[in-house]
């Protein structure tokens, strides 16, 4: 078999979308690691060979075949050789829509149907192989976040919820749920992510805490997050404003979710119900609320707060933000230097005169309003 490289994969769907193609992976037949290194590609595949191209540095990756050993994702055992043929390649895949390839002359090789299954808006699974990877599941939730208008095939549907009944997502690793779900969350209806996992059964499994708030406007108001381009932290506080600032901490906990996140979801929903009552609070509970969400070291972060509670804004309107952002400017602009100074005798009042100094800075941006 005389060797070949084609594009394959994401590349070749979304070129066939009329989408921009971000990165192109590459499946090598018939080759061997020793022929791909005599050609310069240098080698980075751990568990089978990858190459990186001398020139593009995109990946190349041999033909290979692959075989279930054990539960979850990692059990497999990976079969390559200049015998293994595109197609066998090809139904290891997850998706129809992902197991087409591109031939150096443009031409597409679509064994599995996937180029109909464009057309037809289905997310559709290649081969039973799909029940042998529960990341495929979260996989499949994730397109649909991004390809809002696809719908899951009934028999791809009820093979995922035989994987979650024989436990295969109990299997998943917390930090490779974080991993797809954060990518999800990015996409331009995250919303779609949890409906998918939760018409399978797996949301219950995964994220019991999203599961019990399903019949809640949180996922409406996710998506509304999405549509005003927040990133990523904030997007994870409208996922979980109307959780318990407890159950946030676990939850985040259990998932490895990074602290940026975490802290952000757990601020916005501790502080909702006051940054609702923005307009009616006096300087001082003003002060006191930024001393509290550490305003005046993290700014930043204040305002991704402001940003995702201004997500359930029922008319979508949110006078509080520039109110407190206005103030919160106020009070940082006291020179809490000089106020220390003018307490050397007695460094005890310091923390206190910072305080006044601040409380006034807002009283005196209040009553110029």
């Amino acid at each position: 078999m005389a060797m070949q490289a084609y594009v394959v994969g994401g590349a070749v769907r979304d070129a066939l979308l009329g989408l921009p193609v971000q990165d192109r992976d590459w499946v090598v037949v018939g080759a061997t690691p020793e022929q791909m290194a005599a050609q310069g590609f240098r080698p980075v595949g751990k568990d089978f060979p990858v190459f990186l191209h001398p020139k593009t540095q995109e990946e190349y990756a041999l033909a290979r075949t692959e075989r279930k050993t054990a539960p979850g994702y990692h059990g497999f055992v990976f079969h390559t050789s200049p015998a293994v043929r595109l197609e066998d390649d090809l139904v290891r895949r997850d998706l129809t829509i992902n197991a087409m390839a591109r031939a150096d002359d443009g031409s597409i090789v679509d064994p599995y149907g996937g180029r109909q299954d464009l057309q037809d808006r289905i997310f559709r699974h290649v081969s039973d192989a799909f029940a042998e990877d529960p990341v495929r599941i979260l996989r499949l939730a994730r397109f649909a976040a991004r390809f809002a208008d696809f719908r899951v095939a009934d028999s791809t549907n009820a093979l995922m919820r035989r994987m979650v009944a024989d436990g295969e997502v109990d299997a998943l690793v917390a930090e490779r749920v974080w991993q797809e779900l954060a990518r999800g969350l990015m996409e331009n209806t995250p919303s779609r992510m949890f409906a998918v996992l939760r018409d399978c059964g797996a949301l219950a499994r995964i994220l019991p805490e999203i599961d019990a708030l399903w019949h809640t406007p949180v996922l409406a108001l996710l998506d509304g997050a999405a549509a005003r381009g927040l990133a990523l932290p904030p997007r994870c506080a409208v996922l979980m404003l109307d959780m318990d600032p407890a159950a946030i901490v676990a939850l985040c906990q259990r998932l490895r979710v990074p602290v940026d996140c975490r802290d952000l979801a757990v601020m916005t929903a501790r502080e909702r119900e006051t940054l609702g009552q923005a307009l009616a609070l006096s300087a001082e509970q003003l002060v006191t609320l930024f001393e509290r969400a550490d305003g005046f070291r993290k700014p930043e972060r204040f305002a991704q707060m402001l940003l995702a509670a201004a997500c359930a804004a029922p008319d979508g309107a949110y006078p509080q933000a520039p109110h407190l952002l206005g103030a919160l400017e106020a009070a940082r602009g006291v020179n809490a230097g000089d106020v220390a100074a003018r307490c050397a005798d007695d460094r005890a009042r310091i923390p206190h005169a910072v305080h006044a100094a601040r409380v006034t800075a807002v009283q005196e941006v209040l009553a110029s309003n």
